[in-house]
């Protein structure tokens, strides 16, 4: 099995940062891409910003300059740092993986819990 563990998440004023973490663990054999999604009150949920196995990032255009998306593949984690905080930014955060298991050759899509963030004016 496979799960995605995210922390990080919290209160923070306008203006503020945060970082996000999210370690995925179990029976991995590799993981090609690892992202951050975000859904706000009321609406569909968001790509924010995903990074290959090559390091190759994507970003939504609402966090693009603001937000930096990192891992570190040796622990199998990914990082969401979020400068300039606004309270647009308010949603829970759901870490993202595709991945392949040793006992299985197809790539799977694994979802973490889900973290809050909330910005306050």
């Amino acid at each position: 099995q496979v799960q995605l563990v995210e922390s990080g998440g919290g209160l923070v004023q306008a203006g503020g940062s945060l970082r996000l973490s999210c370690a995925a663990s179990g029976s991995i054999f590799s993981i090609n891409v690892m992202g951050w999604y975000r859904q706000a009150p009321g609406k569909q949920r968001e790509l924010v910003a995903t990074i290959t196995s090559g390091g190759s990032t994507n970003y939504a255009d609402s966090v693009e300059g603001r937000f930096t998306i990192s891992r570190d593949s040796a622990k199998n984690t990914v990082y969401l740092q979020m400068n300039s905080l606004n309270s647009e930014d308010t949603a829970v955060y759901y870490c993202n993986a595709v991945l392949r298991q040793y006992w299985n050759d197809r790539l799977s899509d694994y979802w973490g819990q889900g973290t809050q963030v909330a910005v306050s004016s």
